[in-house]
Order: structure tokens, then C-alpha cells, then sequence
């Protein structure tokens, strides 16, 4: 196939459908919203934040990841980065909307984390000799630091991909590649920090030297998930349908693999490393977890998001049939929610499992909101960079 032969913008059926698609989730969006500022009222703000929190590490995942593999395929190339390339960028055209998000968290700071309060860091030596690094101003001042540095990152590759549809390839030559190096080392570090800052921290006299790391998986697996299962819906029309084969469903479906086993690998190794050192600072964490109704909800995340993944990952055929792969994709979205509620919650209710409507109703407001938004940045652009190198090796990729 010739790569100038393939008109990559949006066709009219698909530009049809891609508002339909934003439409609902607009509408899946205002009334979870909605629901949930009802819920502020009902259920108390301090139910409301903390349904808000690992609901909105959701959305930060999903906009975050996808620029970390928009850089690692600056980085290394490959026929898999460049079909999920405009997508990527898409993605990371959200994070003005992300920002926004994060309003409630700076809003509700006090009743997520025990160091911002006075009295309570005051009681403690543990909080007190902590507070150097764990108080409000330097807390906001590291978010927005994250923030800036996410934006430069999305404003850069956005800005050059650009250029070089409208100017050629030669006009941009080196900008983003030279760039995706740094801005990946910023990427772990900022995650790695985030990851303490916003969710460690919750519990501020526990901690694991591997929370950062597992965070970084956690984004490039929420991340991959999305891109398979919304690759899989473009295949349906012109021009990706012309574009996509099983060769790069296949590859795609190889990472989602690897991070699945990277996700057990770290998890497993932080449970054992901390279950066998048996430290009063360090085991409550997970015997909050191990109890009071948490067990089941490990237990389903043993299960569903690795076992079940692992094992029809696995299967060469499974990894290019474009529907089933999207189905363990989007199984994989939904285990991430489950994920991030065990992740984060227990540290909240420590007595027993609970779940309040607030932690349905919030995810859908939120997921809604940022999916109408991502489809309309995502009709902006053509679906495939026209004027990418190798571009007609990656068309060819899989067709021999």
C-alpha cells in the first residue's frame, strides 16, 4: 500500500459517529455529575472526596499514559507506536481538563490527608517530622510543577506533529525525538512523586520503596488497555479500517500482555517483600487488606486482573482477533477501577469493605466528561501523521 494513497482524515460516516459516541458520553458524564453533586450533599463531603480521589487517579492514568508511550515510540519507533500515535495525542490534549478535575482535590485537601491537618501533625512526632515535605503549599506547589511539566511535554509533541503534517517531515527532524528522552525521565519521576504525593500519602506513616514503579505500570497499562479498545472501534471505518491489521493488533496485544505481568510481578514483590519483614510501620497496610470483606475484592484482582488476562493473553490467535482482544481491553479498564478502589479506599474504611453510590456514580461523571472531551480533540487531527517516516513500511506492516 502506498502511503500517499490513503486519505487519513475523518470521513463523514466516522465524524458522524464519533459525535454520536461523544454525545452519550456527554450525557453518561453530566448525569453522573450530577448524581454526584447531589451525593456532596447526601452522603457528606468527606465521602465525596475520597470516592473522588481514586476515581480521579483513573483519569490522570489515562491522559498520562498515553504520553509516555507517545515518547517511548519517539524514542524507539515501530509500526505499533505510529497506528496509536494521533490517538496518543489526543489524549494528552485533555490534560487542560484534567487540571480542572483537580480542583476538588485541592478543595477537599483536608478531609483526604491526615498531615494537613495542624492539630493532628502537632499530636504526632511521625507527622511532625514528615511536615518538611508533606504540607499544603509544598504539596500544591509540587501538583502544579507535575502539571507543567505534563503540559510543556503534550504542548511540544502536539505542536511538532503538527508542523510536520503541514510542512513535511524535514521541517520538524529531530524536534521530537530529541525531546522524548528527557521527557520520559520526567515522566517516571513526576509519576513516581505523584504517586507518594497524591495516593501514598493518604496513610502517611506507611510506605514501599516499589509504590512509584508500580504506579508507572499502572499508567502504561490503563493506557495500552484504552488505545486497543478504541483502535478496535475506529477499525470499523475508513480510514483505519485501510490502516490497522492483525500484525499491529498483535503487537499491541504483546505489551498488553507484559504489562499485566509487570503489574502481578511488582504487586506480588511489595506484598512479600513487606509481608516477610513483618514491621509494625509496614504491615497494618496490608492486613487491612487481607481483611473485613478486602480480601475478596484481592482476590478478584488476583483473578481478573491477572490470571484470567495472563492466560488468553497468552494465545497467539486471541492477540489478532480484533474484538476479542478489545474485550479483555476493556475487561482490563474495568480491573483498573478495582485496582485503584483497593489501592486506596481500605485506607479510608479500615474497619470493613464498603461502597457508597458516590464511588459508581463519580466514576462515570468523571470517565464521561473526559471521554466526550478526548473524542473531540481526537476529530481534530487526521488518524494516521501523513508525513511520518517509514509510514509506508507501517501500512505494509503485517500485509505480506
Amino acid at each position: 500500500m502506498m502511503a500517499n494513497a490513503v486519505d487519513y482524515s475523518i470521513t463523514p460516516q466516522l465524524r458522524t459517529d464519533l459525535r454520536e459516541w461523544r454525545k452519550r458520553a456527554l450525557i453518561a458524564g453530566v448525569l453522573g455529575t450530577a448524581v454526584s453533586a447531589a451525593g456532596f450533599f447526601a452522603a457528606g463531603p468527606t465521602q465525596f472526596y475520597r470516592s473522588y480521589l481514586w476515581s480521579y487517579i483513573f483519569i490522570v492514568a489515562i491522559t498520562i499514559g498515553p504520553l509516555a508511550w507517545l515518547m517511548l515510540q519517539f524514542v524507539t519507533g515501530g509500526a505499533w507506536g505510529l497506528v496509536i500515535r494521533r490517538a496518543c495525542e489526543a489524549a494528552t490534549r485533555t490534560l487542560p481538563l484534567v487540571l480542572v478535575m483537580f480542583l476538588p482535590i485541592v478543595i477537599g485537601i483536608n478531609n483526604l490527608y491526615p498531615w494537613a491537618h495542624a492539630a493532628l501533625v502537632n499530636a504526632d512526632p511521625l507527622l511532625k517530622h514528615k511536615a518538611p515535605y508533606l504540607n499544603v503549599p509544598f504539596f500544591l506547589g509540587r501538583a502544579a510543577f507535575y502539571f507543567a511539566g505534563w503540559m510543556f511535554l503534550a504542548w511540544w509533541f502536539n505542536r511538532w506533529s503538527l508542523k510536520e503534517d503541514t510542512e513535511g517531515h524535514e521541517a520538524v527532524r529531530g524536534k521530537m525525538s530529541r525531546m522524548a528522552g528527557p521527557g520520559l525521565l520526567f515522566w517516571g519521576f513526576s509519576v513516581t512523586f505523584m504517586a507518594v504525593d497524591w495516593i501514598l500519602s493518604v496513610d502517611p506513616k506507611w510506605f514501599s520503596t516499589i509504590f512509584g514503579m508500580l504506579f508507572m505500570v499502572n499508567q502504561a497499562l490503563t493506557a495500552m488497555a484504552f488505545m486497543i479498545a478504541l483502535m478496535v472501534l475506529l477499525y470499523r471505518q475508513r480510514p483505519m479500517s485501510e490502516v490497522l491489521t492483525h500484525r499491529h493488533l498483535h503487537d499491541l496485544g504483546k505489551f498488553l500482555l507484559a504489562l499485566v505481568m509487570v503489574w502481578a510481578y511488582f504487586s506480588f514483590s511489595q506484598f512479600l517483600i513487606i509481608w516477610a519483614g513483618n514491621l509494625p510501620e509496614e504491615i497494618p497496610w496490608y492486613l487491612t487488606r487481607l481483611n473485613h470483606g478486602w480480601q475478596f475484592v484481592g482476590l478478584l484482582l488476583v483473578i481478573g486482573h491477572f490470571a484470567l488476562p495472563f492466560a488468553l493473553l497468552l494465545s497467539r490467535d486471541l492477540k489478532r482477533n480484533f474484538k476479542l482482544l478489545a474485550s479483555i481491553a476493556v475487561f482490563i479498564l474495568l480491573m483498573r477501577f478495582v485496582d485503584l478502589y483497593w489501592l486506596i479506599t481500605p485506607s479510608f474504611r479500615k474497619a470493613s469493605f464498603g461502597l457508597s453510590f458516590l464511588d459508581l456514580t463519580i466514576p462515570v461523571g468523571l470517565t464521561g466528561l473526559w471521554l466526550a472531551y478526548f473524542l473531540m480533540q481526537l476529530e481534530k487531527r487526521p488518524l494516521m501523521p501523513r508525513n511520518a517516516p517509514h509510514l509506508e513500511e507501517v501500512l505494509e506492516h503485517g500485509r505480506d
